[in-house]
């Protein structure tokens, strides 16, 4: 059973006002600049580049769990902490994914906890472009909203619409603690 919780809009943006423009370090209690836009593209980089990267040793018939397993190190806070996943074709009980091995199975299926996933990066993928609507940068988080675009090898784009949120580790580099994505709204065709 999941939980849910009703926070008041009010006690939402006091907690989003309340963050800092820019953020301690843990270790030795020094101010780091705030996360900046360049900062958010390079995280959308790597986590493109990852995607294809799993394609490409799926191709060559290498170890696509350890190469997702670096991806996941690369781009998901996991070692930090909770990380929220919503990937794009989860459904039913799997919809969200609220660990590690629930990323891992999406990315590269043979999972049986996980029936339904087959391996989104085991299309394989040999492109992916992203654009962001919007970014907004918090301390330590950066959130960016928009479409990602993933290439196949006929050269077919497929359009997802993502929302990631971003957070700064000790080593500086941003990762991934939420992960939403979701085939674009089709409004059914008029006179319906």
């Amino acid at each position: 059973m999941r939980k849910t919780s009703l926070l008041s809009a009010s006690a939402i943006l006091s907690l989003a006002v309340a963050a800092p423009a820019a953020s301690a370090d843990e270790h030795g209690g020094k101010t780091r600049p705030p996360i900046t836009e360049a900062m958010i593209n390079e995280a959308q980089n790597r986590w493109c580049a990852g995607l294809v990267e799993i394609g490409k040793v799926h191709r060559a018939g290498g170890d696509t769990r350890a190469a997702a397993n670096k991806v996941l190190d690369a781009s998901y806070a996991y070692e930090n902490g909770n990380v929220l996943f919503k990937p794009t074709l989860a459904h039913g009980e799997t919809t969200f994914r609220l660990d590690r091995e629930g990323a891992l199975a999406y990315f590269v299926g043979g999972d049986p906890k996980y029936p339904g996933d087959k391996g989104f990066a085991l299309t394989p993928w040999v492109g992916c472009r992203w654009q962001n609507a919007g970014t907004i940068v918090e301390g330590d988080l950066g959130i960016s909203m928009g479409n990602v675009w993933v290439k196949n090898e006929k050269g077919e784009e497929t359009m997802v619409d993502k929302t990631f949120v971003f957070k700064r580790g000790d080593d500086g580099v941003l990762r991934l603690i939420v992960h939403k994505s979701a085939l674009p709204y089709a409004p059914p065709p008029a006179g319906r």
